[in-house]
């Protein structure tokens, strides 16, 4: 064994000491050193590398090539490469939520407009990976998934489930004493009544071939054949993904960018009805905020007057439009809160009089005195019909009113109707409303559908509302301002309202308030065009509302949308002279000046047509200085001029008709110019109004200006407010933003001068301003950034792609627009935190690359070679990177000169001294350097190209760094060339971008560090969108990038790596969003770069962070770092494939590793280098790490973290096998690897985590202590409350406790040994333990079987068994747990049970001192580390949840998050648990299968099988399925049958264990399991005759099993168990060959005597509830077995169990103490050792009845026969254990001159043992029963004298004691007597002389 494999040695490190030293012995050295020796592999073949370095990856392009596939096709073939169709480049149309998309309507468009237009249409480009879903970032193991896979299951059959309830039990037992009447009337021994009842009884079925002598190879054949069918083939679908938060490589697909709108309420207006209707009244809409003081919403006008109404006004309006004949609107609102009110005002026509005297008939008149009023009435028709006609087309203010919304949305909430009426008055508003606003929605922050967290205040899920209206109140004339309103409404929240003191007008205004559906039919934007789904042009549409949001509303522009909103507001006429008081404005928009330039741009109200040339203000009558509350709505022109302009004609209305006086006179005019220096003119404005018409050429003027010759009002003061608002996609409305377009624009158009505000900008100092204005876009308004973000970005990126040329030289701009994106992306980072994914990327940002943004000559429509869609422009220089570098800069492959400083060379050799040379000179600048982008192969670096006459020469000059210019000195052609921008090659974005991003330093490089993520996925999609547009899609790898980029992008990982590993600690945040932001990066690039470059750079990362991790004391952080980095890279879709499942290892010759030969590839495993290659395989040696690079990345992770000498990264354990578990399950239910033989390779690159996972045996959580002592299972789930691990009680502890009586199954020994020293801490959680296990099931259920053989053969005794430990703990970690628990579970109180309990153990051991206690709940449940371990608060909290064990039952068991579950969750729970059991055991019962044929040509079988054994009968111990018990029976009966004597010569222990166990499923109540039960047990029958002729082993181990097995289970039914011996019997009768022999009556003699034993069962299970008669039974039983010791042994330790269950102890003492007097006497026959006790007679002192135990003389039984006295108690630690549990009964019984008679027993034992501990023990205890016995003395009096009186009282009758006792005078008690139980007395009664008194 010198040469033991590196796997073995390190498994055997931690199995005990001794091991360890042994092997490292072998090396001279620690087991330390030892691991950094041998992990790697075998030393012969290559250099090891420790697991803690990484090894250089495989250069996977060149190792495709040179080993092809031998497989042409088929399932193999696509493991092999990426699919052809891997990424694909699509144009999506973008969805347009109109019928007919928003556009300008005028053809010509500047510029600007066209840029705008084409943003806000163009289709969407995104770059799909068509496989990515598969990989574990998109495809999470969600609870539906899970449901979806779990389809179709079968419901497993469970002998625990078919139990009966409690409640059917007494039926049952009715049933049974009918059943049983034949026995009751018989003496025992009545065979004739007990042949006649098995002999009526029904077997079962019979196997068929059971007899056959079939060979062994076949039946193993049959046996696979039948295991393997219909088997579940996805394990991870039965387990439930392990407990943990988003995983960390989950990314969203980003939301496509969208029109925002708020929450959107739907407003219907039914009926507006006055007491009087003498006129029509028009109505307006709209909703305000009065705590911002904002109007919210645009005016939605609507008209409900009667069609007779509207006739009087049919002079005045043309036919209506139908748009402008809706009656309900959708409103959205961004900021609901409880401040907004939806205002209604209402007009009438004009009329002489003011306000209140034309409201006064509506106050008067009421609609009952109709008739009575009839006259008066009749005349206010006539008079409002003369208005009418005179004046039908002014308006004057009437009556307003006001909702508060929220009170409606918040009592139609809690109202249980569908709609509800509410009833609105001014005089009983409803009462004050709290001012309830949530502060946590900043302006800043995202926007949700629902922002609020105010209950009050969410629009979306209300039940609608009927609102009635019935109070207006009269308008004010000189109260008509938003200020005036402002008041009123904030009045009218308070309960004593000065509006309530007012005079209302009654009228009933009924409306409809409901959340807006999410799709209306017949919808019209604000700009009137048609939303989808408008199926008929003719019907009453509902308008759509713009929004005039109260707080900024950060959303891109996505549609067109160009209005403009004017409001005039007051003017002041007072000092005009001249009559001028019924005053009105009209509104004109003008293109020119001459009055036919009015353009018909102006929305018309209701009932009018859709737009109109002019518009006029209501009158307040006679008021010089009139207020004014209009809103004009204008649809602005997409190109303005200098002429267009807003013209306002102010008139003096006639109301009165005089003659010859016109009905409107012009008393004023004034204007506003629309641009103002090439800007849109918005805001607030105080203008001069002149009295006389403007003069020529006025419009380009402003009317501040003053012109010669005119008159104005009051000297030219500013005499009229108005305030004009642009709501536009095209204006930005912000200075720096305009300057810096227009200067972009400016370039494009090449028109110089340009003018900007007051500056003429000449070309010559264009440059300098275009800079200034690229870093002055810092300054701009976040808002208007946001909004015009995707033009924004486009044009900087294409300022970077294309430098300009200015003045005939190219002006490089690259540093510039990076440094502006970096500091814009940084600004949205901070001020929309809540925009953000959990990797802090904005959802802004992350849609436009996603969506938005394409290679700038890429705009589809853009002539192809030329530069076109983004501006049209051809003045951009595209100057070429060349790779044809002219002789001048002959430079060799380090030396790339910078333009900032020609001395440093730009790529060093090695990237540690790059990332050094990078950070050493900050100035490092390579904007300029010249690389080849062109033609697909670029000329070697090295090379020394001829300089050629195509291409364009420059030589860099370095120049002034801040100005980053070039000149360019170049032939003539060229030059023109460049003049014209027509040079045909580009800078490719994604080159330069990496360029600037590794030459930029300071604050640039530190805001492109905080977003790295942003520029990293801009760099993926263009170098994707390159090789799309470039055809390189389909390019060899190493050809698709120039080297020059490759090594930008190496320094720029490997800087960022340092940036990582240098500022961990620091910056956390910061930190853990770069490593997640290049992890993704890697990956990204792992499906279009070389992927051996890839796997360098991930070497890079890793080398970095290892080298830091191993020196840091606390390693912790930085490792979870790590873990992140590698979980993102291996969510990769092709992982499988990155990892070369078909290569197979072979020890490389040199240092680059390739497989020996194509050949080889295909022809399974070659024989030279075979043991070699199957070593590499299951180990993580170099080769298996190089060529499964990702795979060996994640295991050494794996087996680095779970050792158990890792210091400080316990709190990593979860994380880690997390991961794997993740992996694996993803592979599980990947349809490509669905393909068995698919699997396996996939599985393959798993094979050493079954190495690693057998290191760790002794810290997976200990779960066969869920097990209670009989070996059962205790039907009780696992475990899992408790915080992670814990120290549990070790089983031996437990026996030794309970001192069973069954043959013991213990966990096998090696789990008790300790792991490493002082490392009992480092348990795992049951979750991980459970996480660990399961995958290793799902490696073992794919691996290639002759794989697993082959591994088997070559690996140690001690290996195998630890293999096998590590099965036997599946088997208990995997048992089902019964319905019954998941319904017990359900209920909260046993989780609390359990807590107790789990307390009290720990008390109980003194595991946990009360001062621990203490501290541990100090700590809090933050700090529960998987271990109770000082290392838990390292563990980082983001992953971690509440250290939560396994989840599928926690969820259940926290009923405050979650309610019970309902009955079919709970079936389909069990369901979910019976398969994932019985799958589990399948899998362990084929890995046996393949021990077993492995191991059965090997020379230390014995050890082994016996191993293979004991996972046989654990699992057959446990819970299990009719159909996995079938099989295990199957496989049980071909075990015995190829090694009889391993059961009938070694394993003698075992034989009875399996005898108990075949027994114990021969009851089962389910056919089949009783039928393969009572085969296999005929069969070891069969076999143990054949090789002796005689089977009294089993025969003894049958009996003695049954008795036990009747003493012990609850429910047990007899009649199942007679049905099984009467097929065993029927086996004897058929079985031919051995007809001959005694065979037939030997089993039938058993079966019989079997069926005694039964008879006697069925009278005890009658007797159950009468304890007394039980144990007489039982002792009758016991009686009937003095021919039998083993048998007597059993029962009498039964009858010490129910006395010590029923607190009986002095009973169950003298039971015991007749055990130990039995196994006495025949340890005297089989053994002369003095000290022993001789016989029974010793123990006459305790009880003279002892002597019954004399034995039986030699004729009847002989210990030397075998299978007599074989039971683990006939032994001097069997004698020991029984007299030490009888010493302790007698103690509790408190009869303690009895301990004192045992201990004279065991002391001669002991000491001739020397066993000193065990000695002062026993001394300790004497010392304690005597000074018990001097302290109780003094009690003792009165109980003679009350047990006197009972005496006198009754008599003879009485007698005294319990059947313990009865026992002790050997006679049953008459049944008339009276038992007086008093446990102290027995005490005192057990002494003979007082017992021979009372008789």
């Amino acid at each position: 064994m010198a040469e033991r494999r590196a796997f073995a040695q390190k498994i055997s490190r931690t199995v005990a000491a001794e091991v360890r030293k042994q092997i490292s012995g072998q090396y001279g050295g620690s087991p330390q050193l030892l691991k950094n020796l041998n992990i790697g592999g075998s030393v012969s073949h290559h250099t090891t590398v420790p697991l803690t370095e990484a090894v250089e990856p495989v250069d996977l392009e060149e190792y495709l090539n040179s080993h092809p596939l031998a497989v042409e096709s088929g399932p193999l073939r696509d493991l092999l490469e990426f699919p052809r169709d891997d990424i694909e480049v699509v144009s999506t149309p973008r969805e347009c939520r109109t019928l007919v998309s928003a556009v300008p309507e005028e053809s010509e468009m500047d510029p600007h407009v066209r840029d705008c237009v084409r943003s806000y249409t163009e289709d969407w480009a995104i770059v799909n990976r068509k496989y990515h879903k598969l990989g574990t970032g998109f495809n999470p193991n969600t609870l539906d998934k899970q449901k979806e896979r779990q389809k179709g299951l079968p419901r497993q059959v469970f002998e625990s489930d078919e139990a009966p309830d409690g409640n059917s039990y007494q039926d049952e037992q009715d049933d049974l004493k009918r059943r049983s009447m034949s026995i009751d009337d018989t003496p025992r021994g009545s065979w004739a009544c007990s042949i006649f009842d098995l002999k009526n009884s029904q077997p079962d079925a019979l196997l068929p071939n059971l007899l056959d002598r079939t060979p062994n190879e076949e039946i193993d054949h049959h046996n696979e054949d039948q295991r393997k069918s219909s088997r579940h083939k996805e394990l991870f679908a039965l387990h439930p993904a392990p407990d943990e938060e988003e995983p960390i490589e989950r990314l969203s697909v980003p939301e496509v960018p969208k029109e925002h709108f708020g929450q959107r309420l739907l407003v219907k207006c039914l009926s507006l009805k006055f007491e009087i209707e003498i006129e029509p009244i028009f109505a307006s809409l709209a909703l305000y905020d009065v705590k911002e003081k904002k109007k919210i919403s645009e005016n939605f006008y609507f008209d409900l007057n009667s069609e007779q109404m509207k006739g009087m006004l049919r002079p005045h309006v043309p036919p209506a439009a139908i748009s402008t004949l809706a009656r309900s609107a959708i409103f959205s609102i961004t900021y609901p809160s409880q401040d907004v009110f939806l205002v209604i005002k209402l007009e009438k026509v004009l009329q002489q009089g003011d306000i209140g005297e034309c409201a006064e008939p509506y106050m008067i008149f009421k609609e009952s005195d109709a008739a009575k009023n009839k006259e008066k009435l009749e005349k206010l028709k006539g008079q409002a019909e003369q208005f009418c006609q005179r004046l039908g087309k002014y308006r004057m203010p009437f009556a307003w009113t006001a909702i508060h919304l929220m009170n409606i949305v918040s009592s139609a909430g809690s109202l249980e109707r569908d709609s509800t009426e509410v009833e609105v008055g001014t005089g009983e508003r409803k009462g004050s409303w709290s001012e309830r606003r949530n502060s946590s929605i900043v302006g800043r922050r995202s926007l949700e559908r629902t922002t609020s967290g105010d209950e009050a205040c969410n629009l979306s899920s209300f039940r609608p509302a009927t609102l009635t209206v019935t109070n207006f109140f009269k308008q004010e004339g000189d109260r008509l301002s938003d200020e005036d309103l402002y008041k009123f409404l904030a009045d009218m929240r308070r309960p004593s309202s000065v509006l309530r003191r007012l005079r209302p007008i009654t009228a009933q205004l009924k409306i409809d308030i409901s959340p807006a559906p999410e799709n209306p039919h017949y919808c019209l934007t604000p700009e009137l065009l048609q939303v989808k789904l408008y199926p008929d042009s003719r019907v009453r549409p509902t308008r759509e509302i713009l929004e005039f949001p109260a707080r900024d509303v950060y959303v891109p522009n996505t549609t067109y949308r160009n209005l403009l909103y004017v409001y005039p507001q007051s003017l002041n006429f007072a000092n005009r002279q001249g009559s001028a008081r019924n005053i009105t404005v009209k509104v004109q928009f003008m293109y020119g000046e001459d009055p036919s330039n009015a353009m018909p741009v102006i929305f018309g109200k209701s009932s009018c047509p859709e737009f109109s040339k002019e518009a006029y203000t209501a009158v307040v009558y006679h008021n010089r200085s009139p207020d004014f509350h209009e809103e004009i709505k204008i649809k602005l022109p997409a190109t303005l001029t200098d002429h267009h302009h807003l013209l306002f004609t102010f008139y003096h209305v006639s109301c009165q008709q005089k003659q010859n006086t016109p009905l409107e006179t012009p008393v004023g005019y004034t204007w506003i110019p629309m641009l103002q220096n090439g800007r849109l003119k918005t805001g607030q404005f105080c203008l001069p109004v002149s009295l006389e018409k403007p003069p020529q050429a006025y419009s380009v003027l402003s009317p501040e200006v003053p012109l010669p010759g005119m008159k104005w009002v009051d000297n030219h003061k500013g005499v009229f407010n108005v305030e004009v608002v642009a709501v536009s996609s095209l204006h930005t409305q912000d200075p720096y933003l305009d300057k810096f377009f227009a200067l972009v624009h400016a370039l494009d158009e090449h028109m110089f001068p340009v003018r900007i505000g007051d500056m003429r900008i000449m070309e010559n100092n264009l440059e300098n301003e275009l800079k200034s204005s690229i870093s002055a876009l810092n300054s701009s308004q976040l808002e208007p950034v946001v909004r015009f973000l995707h033009l924004l970005l486009d044009k900087l990126i294409l300022l970077v792609v294309r430098p300009p040329v200015i003045a005939g030289q190219i002006v490089n701009l690259g540093q510039a627009s990076f440094e502006a994106m970096a500091s814009i992306i940084n600004r949205l980072h901070k001020n929309l935190d809540g925009n953000q994914d959990q990797h802090g990327r904005n959802s802004l940002l992350a849609s436009y690359i996603y969506y938005v943004f394409r290679l700038p000559n890429t705009y589809p429509n853009s002539p192809s070679p030329g530069p076109g869609g983004l501006g049209g422009s051809v003045h951009y220089a595209t100057m070429a990177r060349s790779a044809v570098r002219p002789a001048s800069l002959n430079l060799n492959r380090s030396r790339s000169l910078s333009n900032s400083n020609p001395d440093i060379s730009g790529t060093p050799t090695s990237p540690d001294d790059e990332v050094r040379s990078i950070i050493g000179t900050k100035g490092l600048d390579r904007s300029n350097s010249w690389v080849n982008t062109g033609g697909p192969k670029a000329a070697p670096w090295g090379s020394n190209p001829s300089p050629s006459a195509e291409s364009t020469q420059v030589v860099s000059s370095a120049t002034d760094r801040s100005c980053n210019r070039m000149s360019s000195h170049t032939e003539t052609s060229s030059f023109l060339q460049t003049l014209t921008g027509r040079l045909p090659t580009k800078k490719l974005f994604h080159e330069e971008l990496a360029l600037q991003w590794v030459v930029c330093s300071g604050s640039v490089r530190e805001a492109a560090l905080q977003q790295a993520w942003f520029f990293f996925e801009l760099m993926v999609k263009s170098m994707v969108h390159h090789l799309y547009f470039a055809d390189k899609l389909e390019a060899p790898r190493k050809n698709r990038f120039p080297e020059r980029f490759m090594d930008d992008v190496s320094a720029l990982v490997s800087t960022i790596a340092g940036d990582i590993v240098s500022r961990f600690q620091k910056d956390t945040e910061m930190v853990e969003r770069l490593n997640t932001s290049l992890a993704f990066f890697l990956n990204d690039l792992l499906s279009i770069m070389d992927r051996g470059f890839v796997f360098g750079l991930i070497k890079t990362c890793y080398k970095q962070v290892s080298s830091k991790v191993y020196s840091l004391t606390n390693p912790s952080n930085l490792a979870s770092l790590k873990l992140d980095f590698l979980r993102i890279i291996c969510s990769h879709e092709h992982y499988v494939t990155l990892n070369l499942p078909c290569s197979l290892l072979t020890p490389p010759a040199s240092p680059s590793p390739s497989v020996s030969s194509a050949t080889s590839q295909s022809s399974g495993f070659s024989t030279n280098v075979q043991d070699q290659k199957i070593a590499n395989m299951f180990e993580l040696s170099v080769p298996f790490r190089q060529q499964h690079y990702l795979a060996g990345l994640v295991l050494t992770e794996l087996a680095v973290i779970l050792d158990p000498d890792a210091e400080g990264l316990f709190g990593l354990h979860k994380k880690v096998i997390n991961m794997v578990h993740n992996l694996l399950s993803s592979h599980d239910s990947d349809p490509r690897y669905a393909d068995p033989q698919v699997k396996a390779r996939v599985a393959m690159l798993y094979l050493p985590l079954i190495g690693v996972i057998m290191e760790t045996v002794p810290q997976l959580y200990d779960f066969t202590e869920s097990h209670n002592q009989r070996g059962r299972p205790s039907c009780v789930a696992v475990d899992d409350y408790e915080s992670e691990g814990g120290s549990m009680i070790s089983q031996t502890v437990a026996m030794a406790i309970a001192g069973t009586s069954v043959p013991q199954l213990t966990r096998p020994s090696s789990f008790l040994l300790p792991s490493s020293s002082g490392r009992q801490h480092s348990t795992f959680s049951t979750e991980s333990s459970r996480s660990l296990l399961i995958c290793l099931l799902w490696v073992l259920k794919n691996a290639d079987e002759s794989v697993l053989q082959k591994w088997f053969t070559d690996l140690s005794v001690l290996q195998l068994n630890r293999l096998l430990d590590l099965l036997y703990l599946c088997v208990s970690c995997f048992e089902y747990k019964g319905k019954k628990v998941f319904e017990r579970m359900n209920s909260l109180t046993f989780k609390k049970s359990k807590d107790m309990r789990a307390k009290l153990e720990e008390a109980i051991l003194g595991s946990i001192g009360a001062r621990q206690e203490m501290v541990r709940r100090s700590r809090g449940q933050l700090e529960r580390s998987p271990s109770g371990s000082a290392f838990g608060s390292q563990e980082n909290l983001r992953w971690r949840k509440d250290m939560t064990h396994w989840r599928q039952n926690t969820e259940k068991l926290d009923k405050s998050h979650k309610p019970a579950r309902s009955r079919a969750e709970i079936e389909h729970e069990a369901l979910i648990d019976g398969n994932l059991a019985t799958e589990a055991n399948l899998i362990i019962l084929d890995t046996l299968e393949i021990v077993v044929q492995t191991v059965s040509v090997t020379e230390s079988k014995e050890s082994i099988l016996g191993g293979v054994l004991k996972v046989l009968l654990h699992s057959m111990a446990c819970n299990q399925s009719a159909l996995y018990l079938q099989h295990c029976f199957a496989t049980q009966r071909a075990l015995v049958s190829k090694f009889p004597e391993l059961l009938f010569e070694e394993e003698t222990e075992q034989c009875a264990d399996l005898c108990l166990r075949l027994l114990r499923h021969c009851s089962s109540s389910i056919g089949p399991i009783r039928s393969h039960a009572s085969a296999s047990l005929y069969l070891l029958m069969r076999q143990n005759f054949e090789i002796g002729n005689n089977f009294a082993r089993v025969k003894m181990q049958v009996t003695m099993s049954l008795s036990s097995l009747v003493g012990t289970s609850q429910n047990f039914n007899e009649e199942f168990l007679r049905r099984s011996l009467k097929t065993i019997l029927t086996y004897a009768e058929e079985d031919l060959e051995l007809r001959e022999t005694t065979f037939p009556d030997q089993v039938q003699d058993l079966v019989f005597n079997l069926h005694m034993i039964l008879s006697d069962t069925v009278k005890m299970k009658e007797h159950q509830e009468d304890p007394e008669m039980l144990i007489d039974l039982m002792y009758r039983i016991a009686k009937g077995y003095q021919n039998s010791p083993d048998l007597r042994l059993t029962w009498l330790q039964n009858m010490a169990g129910k006395h010590s269950e029923r607190s009986n102890h002095a009973e169950s003492a003298q039971c015991l103490v007749h055990s130990a007097a039995l196994v006495a006497e025949y340890l005297s026959m089989l053994e002369d050792r003095k000290y022993l006790p001789v016989g029974c007679v010793t123990f006459q002192n305790i009880s003279s009845n002892v002597l019954e135990e004399s034995a039986v003389s030699d004729d009847v039984v002989s210990p030397d026969e075998e299978g007599i006295c074989s039971g683990k108690y006939f032994t001097e630690a069997g004698l020991v254990g029984l007299l030490e549990q009888a010493a302790a009964s007698f103690s509790m019984a408190g009869m303690y001159e009895a301990v004192n008679e045992v201990y004279k027993v065991l002391i001669p034992i002991h000491e001739a043992n020397r066993d000193a501990k065990k000695l002062s023990t026993i001394h300790g205890k004497l010392q304690e029963a005597f000074s018990k016995i001097v302290h109780q003395s003094t009690g003792w009096e009165q109980k003679i004298f009350l047990v006197s009186l009972l005496l006198l009282r009754f008599g003879a009758k009485f007698t005294t004691g319990s059947p313990g006792s009865r026992m002790e005078r050997g006679c049953l008690a008459p049944t008339s007597e009276l038992v007086f139980m008093e446990p102290s007395l027995e005490t005192w009664m057990s002494k003979s002389l007082f017992t021979r008194s009372l008789q």
